[in-house]
């Protein structure tokens, strides 16, 4: 039998927000999960609602299948992955493969690898074809919209150092997705970049972009709040679509060219076709969002028109470390992106609130 190490009492039964169907979240009181060999149980810290929870309840096809859209998701599952937490129980050998003690906070990649398909096989973990993802998949990969959690024996767990302010725990996930969209946009020091969609990743993106050293850095949005913020946390000029035409004066600003470097993140259609019209010929375009329905654009600027190098961006590869440290030493700001945090039992005013709330960039659940 596998040797299980605890830290404190833990209890049978748990409070948890459980997805049952588009619309559907109850919270429901829960058996505490089981852990085993290599496994760690977490009592959660705080998770965040991501656009992509969001966008789960509202039931988009994306997630849920429908209009030629397979399923991503298994019902009835905890959503969230966003969390951080406590190691309050470590199976067999767990500790050691992850340098974790009893006590410590922790984070977990939000996709937890098979680790015997071709993409992880080859290191490409984070396209790992069964692709289990916490909040996704009953059983296998329930979320932290609890208040403990599993994290099963292929997770990718690290621990937060000490003196870590654990208020920016949910903060790790997302701004380790924005790493690595700004890494695949391979900035060079006199390029003119732009990041569309000032969302909580955008806002990551913005910063990790800053970075880099680029000779100009815009941030596009429709909110007049987050582009202030923006500003605030490195743009060099801030722009609005709902105020001027933003195509125009950047490439009013680039002679006519357009930018080199365009990352979109803001899950809208529009903001597809509008950098494709922005970034020059040869320019590079990298794409991170999950979208509502389906986009619609003229191919030929791609290939014939402009020649341009089409990126996309998905999770996390190993980005957490650089993410931690950023939080940890202050090269990446999030007190101002962590907008609002209600607790476990007021989740519905909390996604209310993720969903409507123009004051809001990331809110936050806490058990």
């Amino acid at each position: 039998m596998s040797k299980i190490r605890t830290w404190g009492d833990i209890p049978k039964r748990m409070k948890a927000v459980v997805n049952h169907a588009p619309g559907d979240f109850r919270l429901e009181e829960v058996d505490v999960p089981e852990i085993g060999e290599g496994e760690v149980l977490l009592r959660v810290g705080g998770c965040g609602i991501c656009a992509g929870d969001v966008k789960t309840f509202r039931g988009a096809p994306r997630i849920w299948g429908g209009e030629g859209q397979p399923a991503s998701i298994s019902t009835p599952v905890i959503p969230g992955h966003e969390f951080y937490g406590q190691v309050v129980a470590l199976g067999e050998g767990a500790g050691e493969k992850y340098g974790l003690e009893l006590g410590d906070w922790a984070v977990s990649e939000q996709i937890i690898p098979c680790g015997g398909c071709r993409y992880c096989l080859r290191g490409q973990y984070w396209m790992c074809e069964v692709h289990n993802i916490y909040g996704f998949q009953k059983g296998v990969a329930e979320g932290g919209f609890a208040e403990y959690i599993r994290l099963p024996e292929t997770a990718r767990n690290y621990k937060l150092p000490e003196g870590f302010c654990l208020r920016l725990g949910p903060y790790v996930e997302p701004l380790g997705c924005a790493i690595h969209a700004v890494e695949r946009a391979d900035i060079q020091l006199e390029d003119f970049v732009v990041i569309a969609g000032l969302g909580t990743l955008g806002l990551g993106m913005l910063q990790t972009a800053r970075l880099k050293h680029p000779s100009t850095l815009v941030a596009i949005d429709l909110k007049s709040k987050r582009l202030d913020l923006a500003k605030r946390l490195g743009a060099d000029l801030v722009l609005n679509p709902l105020e001027e035409d933003v195509i125009e004066r950047v490439k009013s600003l680039t002679d006519g060219y357009g930018c080199d470097v365009y990352i979109h993140a803001s899950g809208s259609p529009q903001g597809v076709v509008q950098g494709l019209s922005m970034i020059r010929k040869l320019g590079r375009y990298v794409e991170f969002s999950v979208f509502n329905e389906p986009t619609t654009v003229d191919w030929s600027i791609i290939g014939d028109v402009k020649e341009l190098d089409v990126r996309g961006a998905h999770l996390s590869p190993y980005t957490y470390p650089l993410a931690i440290k950023f939080l940890a030493d202050g090269a990446i700001k999030a007190d101002e992106i962590l907008t609002h945090e209600f607790p476990l039992v007021e989740f519905q005013k909390a996604m209310e609130v993720a969903e409507k709330d123009e004051e809001a960039i990331k809110v936050v659940l806490r058990p």
